[in-house]
C-alpha cells in the first residue's frame, strides 16, 4: 500500500499519522509519503528525539523535502539510489526522495520534486531557521526534465510541496484565508506541467485539503492512498 500526506513539521502535524498508526495494520512493506515539510530534520542537537516517532513506526517513510527543513543536515546525507531514484537514507525507515527523480514503487512511476517559498523569511535565520536551498536549482529542474524524458514524459503520479503558478489560480486554493501569489519554486514546476502527462499530482505547503482539478490534490491533515 501507498499513503500520501500533507506537511508533518516535526511532530507539530504528526496526529494524523499517530492516527493512521492506530487504525490500519501496515508493516514495512508498506509507504507513507510526505509531500514536503517532514521537518523533524531541523536541529542537530536533537535530531535523533526528532526523527524518533517516525523511527518506530512499522511503516516506511517516504519524503520530499519542502521549504521547512535544515539542508545543511539533509545534504549532509550521502546520495544512493534506491528503487530507480536519488534518495538520501536518513534510517532505516526513513528515505528523502530528492527532486527530479522518477521511483518505481510497488509498479508505479512516481516522479519527485520538492522546495518551496518561506514567505516569512524575512523574519528568519539563515542556516538557523531558513535555507536558500529551499528554491530548487535549475541543475534541478534540468535533471528533473531529463529523467522525465526517459519515460517519454509519462508518469502515474507527480509529488511536490508546492504547485505550478497556474494551478494557483484555482480559488479552493489559498494559504492561510489569502490568495496564493507565484513565487519561483511555482514557476519552477510549470516546467513540468508543461511537459508531464500523469495520473494525479499531489502537493503540501498550502495547509489546506482540497481537490483542485480531475487530477490535482492538495493535502494537509487527509491521507489518500494511491491507486
Amino acid at each position: 500500500m501507498i499513503l500520501i500526506t500533507g506537511d508533518t513539521h516535526g511532530t507539530i502535524d504528526y496526529d494524523k499519522i499517530h492516527i493512521l498508526n492506530t487504525r490500519k495494520i501496515l508493516t514495512s512493506n508498506d509507504y507513507l509519503i510526505i509531500a514536503g515539510d517532514f521537518g523533524a530534520i531541523w536541529n542537530a542537537n536533537t535530531l535523533d528525539r526528532d526523527l524518533y516517532p517516525y523511527e518506530k513506526l512499522p511503516f516506511t517513510v517516504l519524503f520530499i523535502d519542502g521549504n521547512h527543513e535544515n539542508f545543511d543536515i539533509l545534504n549532509s546525507y550521502p546520495v544512493t539510489k534506491w528503487n530507480g531514484g536519488n534518495v538520501h537514507i536518513i534510517r532505516k525507515n526513513i528515505i528523502h526522495l530528492m527532486r527530479g527523480q522518477v521511483f518505481n514503487i510497488e509498479g508505479k512511476t512516481i516522479f519527485t520534486f520538492g522546495g518551496g517559498t518561506s514567505i516569512d523569511k524575512y523574519r528568519r535565520e539563515e542556516h538557523i531557521s531558513w535555507w536558500k536551498e529551499e528554491i530548487p536549482s535549475k541543475e534541478e529542474i534540468n535533471e528533473g526534465i531529463i529523467n522525465l524524458s526517459k519515460y517519454d514524459n509519462k508518469v502515474d503520479f507527480i509529488i511536490t510541496h508546492s504547485c505550478d503558478s497556474n494551478t494557483l489560480n484555482n480559488p479552493s486554493l489559498f494559504f492561510y484565508g489569502n490568495k496564493c501569489e507565484a513565487y519561483e519554486d511555482n514557476y519552477a514546476l510549470d516546467n513540468f506541467e508543461n511537459i508531464a502527462t500523469y495520473k494525479k499530482w499531489f502537493f503540501g505547503h498550502y495547509h489546506v485539503d482540497a481537490v483542485i482539478s480531475d487530477n490535482k490534490v492538495a493535502l494537509y491533515n487527509d491521507i489518500k492512498e494511491l491507486d
